[in-house]
């Protein structure tokens, strides 16, 4: 397969991942009203650090202590993003959920340029900006600021601190290796949430099938299609590619009734896929950051 080819069926393989990420924002909005976010939390990280030491037990022995330190780091900023994100999506809709979220696009170029003086094209910026605008046309309706939301930039910002760390620190190491070890992290971070006033599991089978599915298919297969595609891709197309999640969210909470379809939700969404071929067109250089996150998922 010659490079132009790989670098289109990476960006189809993200669109993927976007759709089902998107389910997945829409499964766990109702899961989470009748199971506590910590156990749910433990139990789909659990199963999805399972599916990948199951699928490729090898990996565990490119673990070496370089790797385990950076991973736990790394892995507690993702651990924090997502219970910061999933207290916000107990606060409110997930569209606002997913829209403050969604502002991690914009937050890691600044998190870059402030702690690591990385140059960022302009064409980034332009894209980034343009997919927070998206973002806001599909996602606020009628919204007034409540402090609650403020758990929601907490998460924007904690998952562009893992982006900006897994950029500067996943370069020589095994990604695979590194992603099972975050997970692993991620894992044992909602455990002690999920004992503190003991765990209870799924109460049904609409929640296990939340569980499952974030597990299996929005964490553990996700992850990887997301690392494989940024062998292919620079992280700026990645970044605006995955904010199509936003979009995807939004049209499948319509089709299930969680939303009302609106025409800005379509201007909204046109103004993303803008977005994507913004940053999508030609460039001679590639964009210093290396991996790229998800919302929720």
């Amino acid at each position: 397969m010659n490079p132009a080819t790989s670098s289109r069926f990476a960006t189809l393989a993200l669109v993927t991942v976007a759709v089902i990420w998107g389910a997945s924002f829409v499964l766990m909005k109702p899961a989470i009203d009748q199971e506590p976010f910590w156990d749910f939390l433990a139990t789909r990280f659990t199963i999805a650090t399972l599916v990948m030491v199951i699928a490729r037990p090898r990996s565990l022995t490119f673990i070496t202590g370089k790797l385990l330190f950076r991973g736990i780091v790394i892995g507690a900023f993702l651990g924090l993003a997502y219970i910061f994100q999933t207290v916000n999506l107990g606060l409110t809709t997930a569209a606002i959920t997913g829209f403050l979220t969604g502002l991690y696009v914009v937050l890691t170029p600044i998190f870059a340029r402030l702690f690591f003086k990385q140059r960022i094209r302009a064409q980034v910026w332009f894209g980034a900006i343009l997919a927070v605008i998206g973002l806001g046309f599909i996602s606020i309706t009628g919204w007034s600021f409540e402090p609650g939301q403020l758990w929601g930039i907490a998460c924007a910002a904690m998952f562009a601190a893992h982006i900006v760390a897994l950029g500067r620190w996943s370069p020589g190491l095994d990604s695979y290796a590194l992603t099972v070890v975050q997970l692993g992290t991620v894992t044992l971070v909602f455990w002690m949430g999920a004992l503190v006033d003991g765990y209870q599991p799924p109460p049904n089978f609409s929640v296990w099938f939340a569980v499952v599915f974030t597990a299996v298919f929005a964490t553990a297969i996700g992850f990887f299609v997301q690392t494989w595609a940024q062998s292919k891709m620079d992280a700026s197309r990645v970044a605006v590619v995955l904010t199509l999640e936003v979009v995807f969210t939004a049209l499948i909470s319509v089709l299930v009734g969680q939303e009302t379809l609106l025409p800005k939700t379509v201007i909204g969404g046109a103004i993303i896929v803008l977005a994507m071929l913004v940053v999508e067109w030609p460039s001679r250089r590639k964009d210093p950051l290396v991996p790229i996150e998800p919302l929720v998922h």
